[in-house]
């Protein structure tokens, strides 16, 4: 059944018949070696059996966790993305205050642990080691920093071009998860491909850097916001990594059983780090006279129905939005890995690209249009070559207890 069957052609050529393969069984392939291949069918169900088998490998609460995490950097970071840009449309100069806004939410995740403390078995990772608050202080200001360089990067591009440009995060993720992290980063052909094919499209963005200019911004200062996105985005990377490590040396989740019960250690470690994070920005905001030009910016601000409650407004939804989107992405981290943290931080630029499009009119040209493309082609590249890898070390890994049972049945 459903086999190519040979037969013989009955046209005049010299020497012995040739065989002709037969088309019967439509949903057959081909091997190079001429022979039969598995069916499309049967790779469906292989691969729906494999998917099923990974899902069953865990519970159902890692997997809850894990949607509302990924769900989370989906929704909120795009939504941060253009909350940033429109606080510049509306009249708003300050990169600090910006940076600010970030991390002024760093009380969302401290008021979710207290459900955990109180109503669940969770007990405070309390008095953190040395060690412990260290990281905590490092990533805040790592944060930090990288708050400042997203922000210098929206005022000098379009949301559009800013969102295309941070997809370059999955590389620096990827090539820092390995670094810092080892073996669950790996970095394979598919990893590679999606590296260079999402760096291609950030150099079209790059030679296309005239055509998407807002008016009054210098060759010099879109260079300056290009090279700081770019900057912004292998420190998301190095952050990504270096949380995935403090989770693993520091705060074990032992194994993927246990994650979903010990998940209130991603809500303090975001909770620690957003607050070292506001306390660096925080100074420097002082610094520059921040807090006073808050008020100056809120008096002639237009967007948001405009005035101190347009103001409030942006800068509010912008502290939201940015914490649950960085929590999301903890979460994402510390049950999958930074690889999977970046993937995500990469789905993101296609739905930020077309909402400043609709909502701001941000400048389409055919490069950015093919940037795009090309952007998205990495990631489904990426995800199929992750998939078959993945398939392919499981069935490597069964494939011993699979003798040894058909070894039990002949003796």
């Amino acid at each position: 059944e459903n086999m190519l069957l040979p037969r013989y052609s009955n046209s005049t050529v010299h020497g012995p018949a040739v065989p002709v393969l037969s088309m019967e069984g439509s949903d057959s392939e081909i091997t190079s070696n001429g022979g039969p291949s598995v069916s499309l069918r049967q790779k469906a169900s292989s691969l729906m059996a494999s998917s099923a088998a990974a899902y069953r490998s865990k519970p159902a609460s890692f997997w809850a966790l894990l949607a509302l995490s990924g769900g989370a950097m989906l929704t909120a970071f795009p939504a941060a993305s253009l909350l940033s840009r429109l606080y510049y449309n509306g009249g708003g100069q300050s990169k600090w205050i910006l940076s600010w806004s970030a991390v002024a939410g760093w009380p969302i995740p401290a008021l979710l642990l207290l459900p955990c403390y109180l109503f669940g078995d969770a007990s405070p990772t309390w008095p953190p080691s040395p060690w412990l608050c260290f990281w905590y202080a490092l990533l805040g200001l790592l944060s930090a920093a990288d708050n400042l360089m997203y922000a210098w990067a929206y005022e000098y591009l379009p949301a559009s071009t800013a969102s295309l440009v941070a997809a370059s995060s999955l590389a620096f993720s990827a090539v820092f998860g390995r670094l810092i992290v080892g073996k669950k980063n790996r970095i394979g052909l598919s990893t590679l491909n999606a590296i260079v094919v999402i760096t291609a499209g950030v150099v079209i963005i790059a030679l296309d850097s005239g055509s998407d200019r807002y008016p009054g911004i210098t060759g010099r200062q879109y260079a300056l916001g290009f090279a700081l996105d770019v900057a912004g985005s292998a420190l998301h990377g190095l952050i990504f990594a270096l949380s995935e490590l403090v989770f693993d040396k520091h705060l074990s989740n032992g194994g993927d059983g246990a994650a979903a019960t010990r998940f209130h250690v991603v809500l303090e470690q975001q909770a620690a780090v957003s607050l070292s994070a506001f306390a660096f920005t925080s100074a420097g905001l002082a610094a520059t006279d921040g807090f006073a030009a808050m008020r100056r910016e809120a008096a002639g601000f237009t967007a948001a129905g405009g005035g101190a409650a347009g103001y409030a407004m942006v800068v509010g939804w912008s502290a939201a939005t940015f914490q649950l989107g960085v929590l999301g992405a903890t979460g994402v981290v510390y049950l999958g890995s930074t690889v999977l943290a970046g993937v995500l931080n990469a789905v993101r630029v296609p739905l930020t690209s077309v909402a400043a499009v609709v909502w701001f009119h941000d400048p389409m040209s055919g490069f950015k249009i093919l940037s795009l493309v090309i952007t998205v082609w990495g990631f489904g590249s990426y995800m199929v070559g992750h998939s078959s890898a993945k398939k392919t070390a499981r069935e490597r890994g069964s494939s011993p207890q699979q003798h040894r049972r058909q070894n039990q049945i002949r003796s």
